[in-house]
């Protein structure tokens, strides 16, 4: 029987999912998602860090002590934490575009109000539910899995992911540009800045329109019409929930992913302040030099995701597991370097070395991630994500909140953190794959098959459900790696019983 002439832009598998990336294409699904996904990341990003570098004024006007402003900083990355593992859920049972532009709208509000606090109680509650959003980051990363085959998916993911981090660093630079514009053309700096959060708030509230019109959850459609034509299994949410919480590999990388996407929030939240008062520059410099942390996510996560997918092609998942510890370590070095510089230039260069090592590290961290679970991709996803948000509610509680350290102190104890918290990856070890100082199990039954299917009961199998996964159990076999000798893995020569 002849097939079906292909109905995709990009090759894909059998999951079809698509087996390239093609940054400059807009083709639906799989790149309109793409691009769907980092841009309406990117305006929540923009949104939830809008008041870091309009601080100084901002202060002013409200009368914030050092405190204040580090409840607030600590306010606008906790909201998130539940929301995550939240968001995650969602994904799992409504699908990642219904899933991500409800939150969208829901906090849009919080970022109108942004321009009528008046007391440090009103901004810091502002701050707190316009961080909320930052939850939108595990919908990016549930699409993108969905979307993208494994060869691919760390790659798809780091740019997503990247690209939208972005927002922490453009926000540097918009706000400023934005308050400078409306002060410029004759309203007072104490009403200035509050009309400059009309726009942050208004992009957000576009990008969630864009991503219900125009978005699609999987290849084959959305998650309401394959589960009403009878394509895609309607999931218990507590078992969902189940085989995520008990898979331990997810807590570990939410503690690795806490220090590195959550060491990147906390210095979102405190470098502009940190160049302006300890070396007496002017809120426009300190607020360029900020942005350039936040930038270099244009390529450094995306580098991350593009290395994951490279070494797993000659290593498999062992090499993911150990680029990843390697260069997150990497980046607690200079981290400590940061906190020892004591000239603007040395600053910077370090700051800048720093940043494309701990932003590769989150875009490696969710080249492991897809992986983990198939069944509870979107539970596993938000455990990590919220993971990252509880290290930089964590950091900036203990490092950044009050006078008991200095900047420069917070950010040298921040790297010491940094290195001891990526120590744990050590012990992710997968029956199929193998861990870092480990290979594979020498048992028969330690296949892909066997690792994605132990997720389903028997009931389920003979109803069909668990085919998703067997799929994606096949096409996950290049984990292994290049290096893999076929000859060791004689039980994929076995017919699996229930085909």
């Amino acid at each position: 029987m002849e097939s079906p002439p292909p109905k995709f832009a990009l090759p894909v598998d059998s999951e079809h999912k698509a087996t390239e990336f093609r940054l400059f294409s807009v083709a639906a699904p799989h790149m309109r998602a793409f691009h769907l996904s980092w841009v309406s990341f990117f305006a929540c990003f923009v949104s939830s860090f809008a008041a870091a570098p309009l601080v100084p004024i901002i202060r002013d006007n409200l009368n914030l002590t050092s405190t204040d402003i580090g409840n607030a900083g600590i306010a606008s990355v906790s909201g998130a934490v539940f929301a995550r593992v939240a968001m995650g859920s969602a994904c799992d049972l409504f699908g990642p575009r219904l899933a991500s532009a409800s939150l969208i709208l829901l906090t849009a509000p919080a970022v109108f109000c942004s321009s009528i606090s008046s007391s440090p109680t009103s901004f810091l509650l502002v701050r707190f539910f316009t961080g909320f959003s930052l939850a939108t980051f595990v919908s990016t990363q549930f699409w993108m899995s969905s979307m993208f085959s494994a060869p691919v998916v760390g790659t798809a993911n780091g740019v997503a992911g990247g690209w939208g981090n972005l927002g922490g660093g453009a926000t540097q630079l918009i706000m400023p540009l934005v308050f400078g514009v409306i002060r410029d053309i004759g309203v007072v700096k104490f009403t200035a800045w509050r009309i400059a959060f009309f726009i942050p708030a208004l992009f957000q509230t576009l990008s969630a329109f864009a991503v219900l019109i125009f978005g699609q959850d999987m290849p084959d459609g959305n998650f309401h019409g394959l589960k009403k034509s009878g394509e895609k299994a309607k999931d218990k949410f507590s078992w969902v929930f189940y085989y995520g919480f008990t898979n331990y590999r997810g807590w570990i990388l939410a503690l690795t992913y806490g220090y590195c996407f959550g060491v990147e929030l906390a210095v979102d939240n405190i470098i502009a302040e940190y160049f302006y008062d300890r070396f007496n520059l002017n809120l426009s410099t300190a607020g360029i030099i900020a942005a350039s942390f936040g930038l270099a996510n244009l390529f450094s996560r995306p580098g991350g995701g593009i290395l994951s997918d490279i070494v797993a092609k000659r290593f498999g998942m062992r090499g993911r597991l150990w680029t990843l510890w390697a260069v997150q370590t990497l980046g607690g070095v200079f981290c400590i370097i940061l906190g020892q510089v004591g000239s603007l230039s040395g600053s910077i260069i370090v700051m800048i070395a720093f940043s494309v090592f701990v932003q590769a590290a989150c875009g490696l961290t969710f080249g492991v991630v897809p992986f983990v679970s198939r069944r509870s991709l979107g539970v596993v996803s938000g455990m990590t994500g919220g993971g990252g948000n509880v290290g930089a509610v964590v950091t900036q509680l203990i490092f950044f909140r009050g006078s008991k350290y200095s900047k420069q102190t917070g950010i040298t104890l921040m790297g010491i953190m940094i290195i001891c918290c990526t120590l744990p990856l050590f012990l992710i070890y997968f029956p199929q794959w193998g861990g870092m100082f480990c290979g594979p199990s020498k048992k028969a039954n330690a296949t892909e098959e066997e690792y994605y299917l132990s997720e389903w009961k028997s009931n389920e199998k003979e109803k069909g459900f668990h085919l998703a996964s067997l799929k994606f159990s096949e096409n996950s076999v290049s984990e292994r790696g290049g290096k893999v000798d076929s000859v060791t893995r004689p039980s994929d020569e076995t017919s699996p019983a229930h085909v």
